[in-house]
């Protein structure tokens, strides 16, 4: 973690030019929007953590146009005309120069080469050293958090392991974006210690994207995401038709071949046939060496569906009803025209099942999972319409057949928009929902809402103004005047929300949970 040297100067000349406590929502005596009681009884710390981007953290990806896979005057047939006193020497300096900034540079290259080989189908026999150089002709270097760092979730740590007396694990996710606004997942370990500080351990400067691999799909769950998704017609059934009920991405393309109906080639050029490939290769798995640190783990774009981004996961520790836990997360895949809501499963941050949500009330950004079931269903959050904020019920964590409202937007201050920011925390007087609002000039702000314990569709109370709101000092960034969470949660009497700043870099503030309960069932908060 890089931690900017005049961060606390920053927070000191503030205090010294208004020397006050800092309140609910963050802001100086003049910006305040909450009542005096509010402001007395719930004070936010913002800790000393903050993450910065870092440029230094980069990864390897392929660099292939069509004009470098020319078979007989492409970029690879330059390489064979080389030397091979020219090839080691080249292969040498290259090595000297970015070895140390990836993970098995060698295994890299190596791949990248493949994808080469698959393309030209008549290289000939080649040396290992001729092998990764022309890997390393077709390779860049990506800066995964080129732009900004933000949008962080955080959830306990499956290994508590290690740890001094009293001090607690947990794992943060960030949204890193880089170069051409690509947004990624990333992952550091966060620590609080008996005291209740908070740290959050360096990390490297090296990352790595892990080995992907296609899985089975349920033929019956693939239907319903196509009907969902409006392509569910007679093209699509007829290819469908030629599928086992469970299938795999070979036996699509091979129905596409056999179905019948118009030709192949017809079906192959039809968008029906494109949005079902499209759909069946956004489901796969990811996986890591068990050798590699959390923080080096990077769930980058890999399939079409993820082409622009993997944006805003909202990670959640599921505990069933056996008492075993799953860790969740619900984010965006985005291709530059639409939105796909994905899951991601994990029980060790480790291995990632990557798979589609299906049905209506998973039509848009923001869902948000419980973390139990709730009278024997999943429940999640969700922004269905991209305006109000819903909740859903389904047996199935993957299938979400509809919506239901529970709150629309009745403030200024989140009069254009209200959604979550992250998965409900469970308390003894509700389920705790921090939410986000959007107001003049596109200002994010976050709030608060409390559900019905047993009946979560039922509001118990909002705050009537904001929790948190970007003070003068953080409203400049990659998007201004934006604080934004993807999920905290509770440590002991705090809660801990990690939050990032105008879409450039996060904070994690401390809030304390009994006056912000307190606020949330007293009547002035109640909805009417």
């Amino acid at each position: 973690m890089t931690f900017r040297w005049w961060g606390d100067r920053r927070r000191t000349l503030a205090r010294l030019f208004f020397p006050v406590q800092e309140n609910i929502n963050g802001a100086l005596p003049s910006q305040t929007s909450n009542t005096e009681g509010v402001r007395s009884s719930i004070a936010v710390e913002r800790t000393d953590v903050e993450l910065m981007p870092n440029r230094q953290r980069v990864i390897a990806r392929p660099f292939i146009s069509g004009a470098m896979l020319d078979p007989h005057d492409g970029l690879a047939r330059r390489v064979l005309a080389l030397s091979d006193e020219q090839v080691t020497e080249t292969l040498s300096a290259a090595y000297a120069k970015f070895v140390a900034r990836h993970v098995d540079l060698d295994a890299v290259l190596e791949e990248h080469f493949q994808f080469v080989a698959r393309a030209i189908d008549d290289l000939p026999e080649l040396s290992a050293e001729r092998r990764q150089l022309i890997g390393a002709y077709y390779t860049q270097e990506h800066a995964i958090e080129a732009a900004a760092l933000t949008n962080p979730s955080i959830v306990l740590a499956p290994d508590q392991s290690g740890l001094a007396s009293g001090a607690t694990r947990f794992v943060m996710s960030l949204r890193a974006i880089g170069e051409g606004h690509l947004s990624s997942i990333e992952f550091r370990t966060v620590q609080i210690d008996r005291h209740g500080t908070v740290t959050v351990d360096a990390p490297g400067t090296r990352a790595q994207t892990g080995t992907h691999r296609m899985v089975m799909l349920d033929k019956e769950d693939f239907c319903e995401k196509l009907e969902t998704m409006g392509a569910l017609n007679d093209t699509a059934l007829d290819i469908v038709d030629e599928l086992p009920t469970a299938f795999d991405l070979s036996d699509l393309e091979h129905a596409l071949v056999t179905s019948e109906g118009p030709s192949a080639a017809c079906r192959a050029m039809s968008p029906t046939t494109r949005v079902m490939h499209w759909l069946a290769k956004s489901n796969y798995e990811l996986t890591f060496p068990p050798t590699s640190n959390l923080d080096e783990r990077v769930i980058f774009p890999w399939q079409a569906v993820e082409s622009r981004g993997l944006e805003d996961a909202r990670f959640v520790r599921f505990v069933d009803d056996d008492d075993s836990d799953t860790y969740y997360a619900t984010y965006t895949a985005y291709d530059g025209f639409r939105v796909l809501p994905q899951l991601i499963q994990t029980a060790d941050f480790q291995t990632f099942q990557v798979g589609t949500l299906t049905g209506d009330g998973a039509a848009n950004k923001g869902a948000a999972l419980f973390p139990r079931k709730i009278n024997g269903q999943y429940v999640a959050l969700s922004r269905y319409d991209a305006e109000n904020s819903f909740i859903m019920f389904s047996d199935n964590v993957q299938e979400w057949p509809s919506a239901e409202l529970i709150e629309t937007p009745s403030a200024p201050w989140q009069l254009a928009r209200v959604g979550n920011c992250g998965s409900p925390l469970e308390t003894d007087r509700g389920w705790l929902v921090i939410t986000h609002g959007v107001g003049p000039f596109r200002e994010y702000s976050l709030g608060a809402i409390l559900l019905d314990i047993n009946n979560p569709r039922r509001v118990i109370g909002h705050l009537d103004k904001p929790l948190l709101m970007a003070p003068e000092m953080d409203r400049n960034g990659y998007v201004p005047n934006v604080v934004y969470s993807c999920g905290g949660v509770i440590h002991g009497n705090d809660l801990i929300l990690p939050y990032g700043i105008s879409d450039a870099n996060c904070r994690i503030a401390k809030i304390p949970l009994t006056p912000l309960l307190d606020h949330l069932t007293h009547p002035i908060a109640r909805l009417a």
